[in-house]
């Protein structure tokens, strides 16, 4: 509350629907002190897992590798959570929700997001999707034992629920790469669309608040700000195959030169840098190394227009290290590297917008990101993306 992120009239909601009523025993917070994941479980420290549960405001894994994952130690990748409790209430007062509003969710989880949306609905008016059918019978059995009134469904959130439509709400608490048109269809004329969305360039998304327009036909809004959520299952991209882009020796790419630095490469974890250079270089993943001895490489690679690991095989490479200029290689039919100069390039001159400047509309035809003006063309080449139906 004191940052601001809590409002007063989602208070009561907080205070009467405890996070750790959702939460299994097993859980592995983020210890931001060591950063990294720790396994903490109520039976051997109840002290701990209360603090984790209740108090303390990072996020909570409580899924590895879509279920696959056994024993205490963190899996390789974290495939359900109980989000930081700042970026649940945020995203829940962008969603402007009322009493009696009809609200669909994209990621039930645990099933604490819905159960506060339900606590300002009524019961009976949150609808919620889980792809997972594991998470979505413990959601499910949480719904029931707290008894909130909250449908939980086991399916594809990408398709939306149709049955349950029109919706006032929808939220999504997964991040997409195209945000489905099924969503936009089952709102209401008028009704918001709060989804965190990015591109495959980097791992972090921004939130958008969209509103659907008075035909139903599109939606449109701004991003409001940085953050970083699971993906959806349907838009998730395969681990790359470095041996299927570099055959050979990295010194066979074509060689240059480069002028920006590490920290303009990198740009921190919830810069806008990595979010504008991927509207602006389409269709490209790129992958940053630790750093050893004082060096570090940073590769991208091509993607298909399908966003997937097919087809263009162009990669570059550019390794910074302590004292010394970066050099580049690249190879393939484009010249990644000098997309992303580009992009720099165009970022700077548009003054170094923040992702507050950026806006995205989304129709029958896909998805459109703007600067400024919605009115405006692209804000980059991937403006309009794969169809989003």
């Amino acid at each position: 509350m004191a940052a601001g992120v809590l409002t007063s009239d989602w208070a009561p909601a907080f205070a009467a629907v405890p996070r750790s009523a959702f939460l299994p025993e097993l859980i592995w917070p983020f210890d931001m002190a060591a950063g990294r994941s720790v396994a903490v479980c109520r039976r051997d420290d109840p002290a701990a897992w209360r603090g984790y549960a209740d108090d303390a405001d990072v996020p909570i894994v409580t899924q590895w590798d879509d279920g696959e994952h056994s024993g205490t130690e963190p899996g390789s990748v974290p495939t359900s959570s109980a989000s930081m409790p700042s970026v649940v209430f945020r995203m829940l007062d962008e969603l402007d929700l009322r009493s009696g509003h009809k609200v669909l969710e994209i990621g039930t989880a645990t099933c604490w997001n819905a159960a506060l949306m339900a606590h300002r609905t009524g019961p009976g008016n949150v609808t919620t999707m889980e792809v997972d059918g594991a998470v979505a019978a413990a959601a499910r059995a949480a719904a029931e034992r707290y008894e909130i009134g909250v449908q939980v469904v086991h399916g594809d959130g990408a398709r939306g629920h149709p049955e349950g439509a029109p919706y006032d709400r929808v939220i999504a608490t997964c991040g997409v790469r195209a945000v489905p048109y099924s969503w936009v269809t089952q709102t209401r004329p008028g009704g918001v669309i709060v989804v965190p969305w990015g591109t495959h360039f980097g791992n972090g998304d921004a939130v958008a608040r969209l509103v659907v327009a008075p035909d139903g036909k599109s939606a449109a809004g701004r991003f409001t700000g940085p953050v970083e959520f699971m993906k959806l299952r349907a838009q998730r991209l395969p681990m790359v195959d470095h041996s299927a882009y570099v055959t050979g020796s990295v010194a066979d790419g074509e060689e240059s030169a480069t002028a920006l630095s590490e920290p303009d490469v990198l740009g921190g974890q919830f810069g806008p840098q990595r979010f504008v250079w991927g509207l602006r270089v389409p269709d490209c993943c790129p992958v940053v190394a630790e750093k050893r001895d004082g060096g570090r490489p940073v590769w991208f690679y091509g993607l298909g227009g399908d966003r997937s690991l097919t087809g263009d095989r162009s990669w570059a490479c550019v390794w910074f290290q302590d004292g010394e200029a970066a050099r580049v290689w690249q190879s393939g039919p484009r010249r990644l590297w000098d997309e992303v100069e580009a992009a720099h390039r165009w970022w700077v001159m548009q003054g170094r917008p923040d992702h507050t400047r950026f806006g995205l509309t989304v129709a029958a035809d896909g998805q459109r990101v703007w600067l400024d003006d919605p009115e405006a063309g692209p804000a980059g080449s991937c403006g309009v993306s794969n169809p989003a139906a």
